[in-house]
This record gives structure tokens, C-alpha cells and sequence, in this order.
């Protein structure tokens, strides 16, 4: 009955999100017959305006080349993988410029981070503004509904302040074109957003329909901003309050445990585990279900699968035949015999959009993860493409004796192909199945996790690492490692590196990691906490480098952020090279560059460039946010 309401649900928020989504990323435009006056006459219309709210965070986490692959390749865990184009976000010097194309399948999707940032915030602006332009019987009511707008323009501040810095802050409802803006302080940003989010916390009720905001996500984003201000304590008490609202899942509880080679992490990151009322791990899930109209394909197995089917030299035969193929019809009785001749189904045709690390495919798996589920020991978690077969219907038809046997990885694979074709991933997280009617299976309809539980315990972890108590910090991490059935850790095995260790173990294509990594470079270089992975010591002075035009400084020391990936990346590393780019990334990376379109357009103010990038020796003096928002005020 749940899901079903979605159906019209799911068709309001998808009109309202078409007609709100422009290329401006400032533009105001009549939403038809969803104009304020229209809508916000009453309850019902102030949450069409946060469904369309929640459309967009959809849009974060589905479809080719997803906003999340941008957060992952711009870390340690990935890189962009597709070698056999141009465009593809691989040498950042070139790639990440205000003037370059930032938003799109085949390039990056920074400039999409920017205009959904605004297009949301537009939308929450609208009801904060408007709370009390109508009369609620109920207070609770007008509150819970403030508190969801609050966390939606929290949710895409809190990401933006990682990812851009200062930009400008928006806290009035939009009613005529405006091109006066100018940036404002992070800093004063996320303490309006703390003050917003406890608020919040407070107020947006517990139990809400999947797809919806509620209590715990609230407190979840609370945590987050409550770490970037240093204020651990807070951030702990709310995370004890929620994880004793959400126990993790220790034993198998779908459909899939009467499947062979699964285990308990297929269980948990299953379309069925995301549809499971009994599931106490998930927080707040994205809206996109099986069968529904208006639900989106995630396109996990075609983002972080390896692209076994471009015909190069990673997929021949060793005796020089096109080994594979996707349809595999001709081959029909011999894949009723063996499932796994049809890649396509199994596996996914994939493009190695998100191409893992050697540090994610294999440093953090060590001797004590020799029993994790979510590891690469584990062969019925992670796959290869050595566990794939050759099942080109040709080879069948010619006699070809490598029919049906397991790739071979060629001697003189290229390093376009290696990179596109070799490696491996973590199969229980990325496969999701798709409908019998669509032919290329790249990851179907299916909700997805934004919080759970599990990261809950690792903030925690955190949190006590910030406080100096090492051995708290190594019992929060141990509750969701030794449910994954890897050893516990000792306070002697924390450090910061640890714990994004863990991170990458148990939020890979979850997380958004670039933000998290930028949280923390932020954390000890305000708060001047020695990293003791580097045994350095950091500073909010010259964060983003010493800035000039084309300076790419790629020198240690400058900021956490660019001295971790450098040194767990090894493609940015090694600056490995493809018929098409140099892998290669520098210091002020670590925020990305203003859409040059936005700094133009704002023709009566000055949005700040980031240091590093054309256009920052502009700059103006920095805006201070107020610290409460006016319609908190009396409650």
C-alpha cells in the first residue's frame, strides 16, 4: 500500500522537478499551475514543493555517469575509467576549469552539484518563507514541515560548502530576477545550518513514509555539520540517540539467503533489504521503486562495472577472437545450463565510469579483512574480470576451444584497455537486476541508501578520534566490522587513515567521499590537530595553495585532502597515461571551480572564484550569514 501511494507521488514531484530545472542556475520560472499562490494554500501543497525537493536528491545517486561517480573520482577510491573518449574528467588541470564543460555524462557533473545546490534551495525557500502565510491548526505540523525544508537546504548547503567554499547563501523566497549576489562565509553558513538542523532534529517527526524526510536523517545531517564546527560532543549524543533507534542487521533476512553465493552484505544492499519495513539499518532512502512510474535506473553495473564488451584487446581471446558478447540469444540453451555465460545479466554491460583504485581494490584488504564479507577475499562479494567467460556466440559457432572457459587477461593489453577492461568490484553492492523488457542490464529501479546506521557508528568512531579516545573510537568501528565478520581493531590501529579505511569498506558508492575528505582537511586545518598519517600539521591559510592562474601547485603539506589521494590514488600518483589524457589532479582541486556562467551573470554582485582558478584575483569581502533563521524565532 506503501508503494503504491508513491504513484502519483512520484508523477507530482517529477512534474514539478521538470518545470523547476533549468541551464540558469539562478533563473526564476513559473512553475505552471504550481505557483506559491496555487500551492502553499495549505499542508498538502507545502510537501509537493519538498517532494520535488526529494526528485533531485534522486538524481544524485541514478543514471550514466551519476553525480556520486563525480564525488568518487575526485578521491581516493576512483577514476574515471572511460579511455576510449575525450572529455572524461581524468586530468583535472584541464578538465575542472570555470570556462570547461562542467556538467555531463561524458565529462563531469560539477556544474549539476552547482545548479541542483540552487534549484533545491529555490524550492525550500518558498515554503520557509511562506510557513506562515497560511493558519496551522496544529504547530507540530508547521514545524515539521519547516524542520523538512530546513534539511533539504541544509542537505545541499552542507555539500556545497565542501565542495565550493563560500558561496552565496539564499534564505528568502526568490519572486524576480536577481543578479546582485555575493559569496558568503562557510564558516557562518554551517552555523546557520546547525542552528536550522537542531530545529529540525527537534521538530520532523519520527516515523515518515520511505522517501521522505524523518527525525533520524535530520539528525544524521546534524551530526555531519556538528563535526565540521568541532563540536564532537553533540555530534555523539545524537549519534547514540540513533543508532539505538536503528540496530544494524546481523542476520539474513530476504529473499536472497536461499540463493547460492550470497551472504549477509547481498541481503543488505538488495532492492528487497530497501523495501523491507524490518530493515532497523536503513535511515533515509532515495525514492525509486520496481515498476512504479516515474522511478529512475540506478546504473550501477554500468558505472563501476568493468567494460568487457568494447571489443579491445581486454575482452579477445588469447588466440586474437572477440571473446564476449551482450546478446547471447543464439546461445540460449547453453545459458540455461550456465547462468554465467550471459555477462550482460549477471554482471552488467559496463563502461568502468567509476574504474577503482589499487587502494580500494586492494590495500584496505589486509589480514584483518581476511573474513569480511563486504571484501575482496570474499568471491562471492567481489568479482573479477577473470571470473568472467568468453561467450561470444561466434566462438561456439567456429569450434573455438576458449568457448566457455575464463578470461585471460592479454600480455600486451594496452593501458587504455587495462584501465576500461581489468579490474574488480564489489558485485553485492552494484548489482541490482533489471526488467525482463530492457536488453542491456546496467542496475534497474531500485531505492538506495543515503544514511544508515552503519555510517552512524563510523561518525561516532570519528568523533572520538577528534577527541583523543582512541579506544571509544576503535569500539564504534568494531561494531560494524565485526558484523562484516572482519577482526576488531585496537586503539593502537586508530588514525585518521583507519578510519577512511573503513569508510571506503562500508560506504563505497554511498558516501559522497570528496565531501567527506574535504570535511576533514577543513577539520585539521582549523582546529591544527598533527595528522599523524603524514606528520603534518595543516592551516586554513592558503588552503586551496598559494593561488595564480595555472599554478597547479601539486606539492605536499598544503591541504589533508590533496596529500591523502595523492598518496592512496595511484593513477593521479603515477600520472599514469592514456591515448587521451594524463591522470593528474592539484592541490586547489580540493574545492571545485564556480561555473564561470554563474560569476558572469551576476552582473550587479561578485560570486567569488575559488583560489587557483581564473577569475579569484576578482574576489570581494566575504558575507556573514546570520546564525538563526527568522522562522525559528518563537519556537
Amino acid at each position: 500500500m506503501e508503494i503504491n501511494r508513491y504513484k502519483m507521488k512520484l508523477l507530482v514531484c517529477a512534474a514539478i522537478s521538470l518545470f523547476g530545472c533549468s541551464d540558469g542556475w539562478l533563473d526564476t520560472k513559473p512553475l505552471s499551475i504550481y505557483t506559491p499562490e496555487n500551492s502553499y494554500v495549505d499542508a498538502a501543497g507545502f510537501e509537493s514543493a519538498l517532494g520535488a525537493c526529494m526528485r533531485n536528491i534522486v538524481s544524485e545517486f541514478y543514471g550514466d555517469g551519476a553525480p556520486i561517480v563525480t564525488e568518487m573520482i575526485q578521491s581516493d577510491i576512483c577514476v574515471d575509467g572511460t579511455t576510449n573518449k575525450t572529455g572524461p574528467q581524468q586530468d583535472m588541470d584541464q578538465a575542472l576549469l570555470p570556462s570547461a564543460k562542467l556538467t555531463g555524462t561524458d565529462y563531469t557533473q560539477v556544474g549539476w552539484f552547482w545548479t541542483y545546490t540552487y534549484n533545491v534551495v529555490k524550492y525550500c525557500n518558498t515554503v520557509i518563507s511562506r510557513i506562515d502565510d497560511i493558519e496551522w491548526q496544529n504547530p507540530e505540523d508547521r514545524n515539521h514541515i519547516l524542520g523538512s525544508a530546513f534539511f533539504h537546504r541544509a542537505y545541499r548547503y552542507y555539500r556545497a560548502v565542501h565542495q565550493f567554499g563560500n558561496v552565496p547563501f539564499l534564505d528568502e523566497e526568490l519572486t524576480e530576477p536577481k543578479t546582485d549576489y555575493y559569496s558568503s562565509d562557510r564558516w557562518s553558513i554551517l552555523e546557520r545550518l546547525y542552528s536550522d538542523m537542531e530545529f529540525a532534529y527537534k521538530w520532523v517527526r519520527v516515523e515518515a513514509e520511505r522517501g521522505k524526510v524523518n527525525k533520524d536523517a535530520c539528525g544524521v545531517l546534524l551530526m555531519k555539520i556538528c563535526m565540521s564546527l568541532g563540536k564532537f560532543d553533540r555530534a555523539i549524543e545524537i549519534g547514540n540517540e540513533i543508532v539505538a533507534n536503528h540496530p544494524l542487521m546481523t542476520e539474513r533476512f530476504t529473499s536472497n539467503k536461499n540463493k547460492t553465493r550470497t551472504n549477509l552484505m547481498h541481503d543488505l544492499h538488495s532492492v528487497e533489504a530497501k523495501l523491507d519495513m524490518s530493515n532497523t539499518e536503513g535511515i533515509f532512502y532515495t525514492s525509486s521503486y520496481p515498476d512504479i512510474d516515474g522511478s529512475v535506473r540506478i546504473y550501477t553495473m554500468r558505472c563501476g562495472v568493468p567494460s568487457w564488451n568494447t571489443g579491445g584487446q581486454g575482452t579477445i581471446t588469447p588466440d586474437g577472437k572477440t571473446g564476449t558478447a551482450w546478446n547471447v540469444s543464439a546461445i540460449a540453451d547453453d545459458v540455461r545450463e550456465d547462468p554465467d555465460l550471459d555477462i550482460n545479466r549477471v554482471y552488467g554491460r559496463g563502461t568502468g565510469k567509476a574504474r577503482p583504485t589499487n587502494y580500494f581494490q586492494y590495500e584496505i584488504w589486509g589480514e584483518k579483512e581476511k573474513n569480511d564479507l563486504r571484501g575482496v577475499y570474499n568471491r562471492d562479494s567481489w568479482r573479477r574480470t577473470e571470473d568472467l567467460k568468453y561467450n561470444n556466440p561466434d566462438l561456439k559457432k567456429s569450434g573455438n576451444s576458449w568457448y566457455r572457459k575464463n578470461l585471460q587477461k592479454n600480455a600486451n593489453i594496452s593501458v587504455n584497455d587495462s584501465i576500461m577492461c581489468w579490474f574488480q568490484w564489489p558485485h553485492y553492492k552494484l548489482f541490482v537486476p533489471e526488467k525482463e523488457t530492457v536488453t542491456q542490464w546496467y542496475g534497474g529501479e531500485t531505492p538506495w541508501y543515503i544514511y544508515r546506521s552503519a555510517e552512524v557508528y563510523l561518525m561516532l568512531g570519528e568523533c572520538y578520534y577528534w577527541k583523543d579516545m582512541k579506544t571509544q573510537a576503535a569500539e564504534m568501528l568494531n561494531v560494524v566490522r565485526t558484523r562484516a565478520g572482519a577482526d576488531p581493531l585496537t586503539a593502537a590501529d586508530i588514525n585518521i587513515g583507519e578510519i577512511l579505511n573503513e569508510r571506503a569498506r562500508e560506504l563505497y558508492y554511498e558516501e559522497l567521499r570528496h565531501v567527506e575528505l574535504v570535511r576533514i582537511a577543513y577539520t585539521y586545518a582549523k582546529f591544527g590537530k598533527t595528522c599523524e598519517v603524514f606528520n603534518r600539521t595543516y592551516s586554513l591559510e592558503n588552503f586551496s595553495g598559494p593561488g595564480g592562474i595555472g599554478a597547479n601547485v601539486k606539492e605536499p603539506g598544503v591541504n589533508f585532502w590533496w596529500d591523502w589521494v595523492m598518496s592512496k590514488n595511484n593513477f593521479y600518483r603515477e600520472h599514469i597515461t592514456t591515448s587521451w589524457y594524463t591522470y593528474q589532479i592539484s592541490v586547489h582541486h580540493v574545492l571545485w571551480p564556480i561555473p564561470e556562467e554563474a560569476i558572469v551573470s551576476n552582473v550587479n554582485g561578485v560570486i567569488n572564484q575559488n583560489i587557483g582558478y581564473p577569475g579569484a584575483e576578482k574576489n570581494a569581502e566575504l558575507l556573514t550569514v546570520a546564525p538563526v533563521s527568522p522562522q525559528i524565532e518563537g519556537y
